[in-house]
């Protein structure tokens, strides 16, 4: 009998017909470890589950990848599902997977932990950006479902609380996929016509995915570009959302969030009765004050008798100029007495009472003092100086 020959094409499609007929490979849990993940430009998604012992090609297809709620990365713990079948071009079996979830914990929970982790990186939950919320607002904005329960706790504590503001209602879907679309043109809408002074956006109490609009990141960036201040205000006080990081302030619940919004006007108006209490207190008391002052200055002397002060003044003026005056004769009688002295003491020192006593000064004919015969020679002229009058002489001799 002649043997039957086949091509590579009729085998690899024998193959996938048999693992197709397999009905418990047709839709299969497996669980492994992501190596290899790749992400093309297609949309597809390629990689391999491995364990310690073997490995298997996987592909994900766009359709699929995009139900992802967080990032695959490689070496995660997986569980994956999908068929197992053969591509007949390679000749090599392959999970077509169609879901993909983690293993020992949710998706939901790894794709928080990664859009936080992302965010945070980016600088979006800085204090710095964070801008205050307005003392006395006028106009406030509330992003959220006009359905729920909680609008209706935030708009009564609002009317209570400050019923002068404003409140408008941009409403909006808070759960499922249309939500976080709808919220971002909230907040965008409420900026760029500057609708409120204040932004209040979140719902009330759910399940981590009832929840999951406020961990989307595209709210979460139209929270950090609003201009306007956010008020996140998403469940209860455990639940904790993206929004709630990028937000200005958090708010613990929605009613939370009104009363974080507006002031209480009940304590505004007793604080400014006791302030106008207090104000008109202290007028009354600088009256009195005055009063007093007035009156210690009406019983001076200076007020009542005017004319007294210019005559102490006088007085003060003759005490002052008596006592100059004494002071200047002590001055001058001192200066006297001693100029006394200097002219006796002088006087005794004056070459003129040495001339007196018979004695005579003798010069050169230039005016030098003669103090030695040898400063002359027979024939000079010399002056000699007496008590009274002078002598022009030649020097005959010298001894």
């Amino acid at each position: 009998m002649e043997q039957q020959i086949y091509s590579v094409s009729e085998i690899n499609g024998f193959i996938k017909n048999l693992i197709d007929g397999v009905p418990q490979l047709n839709g299969v849990f497996i669980r492994g470890e992501l190596s290899n993940y790749k992400i093309y430009p297609s949309g597809h998604h390629y990689f391999t589950l491995k364990d310690g012992e073997s490995a298997l090609r996987c592909v994900m297809f766009k359709g699929s990848a995009m139900k992802l709620r967080f990032r695959p990365e490689n070496g995660m713990k997986v569980i994956a599902f999908g068929r197992i079948s053969v591509y007949p071009r390679d000749g090599a079996y392959q999970l077509y997977c169609s879901s993909l979830t983690a293993d020992g914990i949710g998706d939901l929970h790894i794709a928080f932990e990664q859009l936080k982790e992302t965010l945070y990186r980016e600088g979006l939950f800085d204090e710095s950006h964070k801008k205050p919320l307005p003392l006395y607002p006028q106009r406030i904005a509330i992003v959220t479902s006009s359905a729920g329960a909680a609008v209706h706790d935030m708009i009564r504590i609002l009317r209570r609380r400050y019923p002068i503001a404003k409140v408008l209602l941009l409403p909006v879907r808070v759960q499922g996929v249309e939500a976080p679309p709808e919220i971002v043109g909230a907040i965008r809408y409420a900026n760029r016509w500057r609708l409120a002074d204040v932004l209040i956006t979140g719902r009330g109490g759910g399940s981590l995915e009832d929840l999951w609009a406020f961990n989307d990141e595209r709210v979460a960036r139209a929270i950090y570009d609003s201009e306007i201040p956010v008020i996140s205000a998403v469940g209860h006080e455990p639940d904790v959302t993206i929004s709630d990081f990028v937000a200005d302030r958090r708010a613990s619940t929605p009613s939370n969030a009104a009363e974080i919004a507006v002031p209480d006007m009940a304590e505004l108006l007793r604080f400014l009765q006791n302030s106008e209490t207090r104000m008109a207190q202290g007028m009354l008391n600088l009256l009195d004050r005055q009063d007093k002052r007035l009156e210690t200055l009406r019983k001076k002397r200076v007020l009542s008798d005017p004319m007294a002060f210019l005559q102490d003044r006088r007085l003060q003026l003759d005490y002052i100029q008596q006592k100059l005056a004494g002071a200047a004769r002590e001055q001058l009688a001192g200066d006297t007495k001693k100029f006394t002295q200097l002219t006796a003491k002088l006087d005794a020192l004056s070459p003129l009472k040495v001339l007196g006593r018979g004695y005579a000064m003798a010069q050169s004919a230039d005016g030098t003092v003669l103090r030695s015969s040898e400063q002359v020679e027979p024939g000079d002229r010399i002056h000699v100086r007496l008590a009274q009058g002078s002598l022009d002489c030649t020097v005959e001799n010298r001894e």
